[in-house]
């Protein structure tokens, strides 16, 4: 994906977003698809989640928020949900397979 240096600094605070349960980054899960800001500061982050019947959907998305809103220039945050592509252990970096334990 290629961002802008706004965007950029958007992804870099969703590397600080530690997902609870397999507690890795969002980022190195694979979980983010894309990041768009537009020019008033609106920025929409593509994401999916590990499983349709995630139960910290809720917390994540308030860390996401939060994560995004500290970004200078940043002023909204939506989260766009989506279920295609399906994610799979592929998307994830070597940093967290090995984290995982999965080679």
């Amino acid at each position: 994906m290629e961002l802008s240096k706004i965007e950029q600094r958007v992804y870099d605070q969703l590397k600080e977003v530690i997902d609870p349960e397999l507690q890795i980054d969002l980022v190195n899960l694979g979980l983010i698809y894309d990041i768009d800001v537009n020019q008033s500061g609106h920025c929409l982050v593509t994401m999916t989640l590990t499983t349709m019947g995630c139960p910290l959907v809720d917390e994540l998305n308030l860390l996401i928020k939060q994560a995004v809103l500290s970004v200078a220039g940043v002023v909204e945050c939506e989260i766009k949900l989506v279920w295609e592509p399906v994610w799979d252990p592929s998307k994830m970096t070597r940093y967290a397979r090995i984290a995982l334990g999965i080679h």
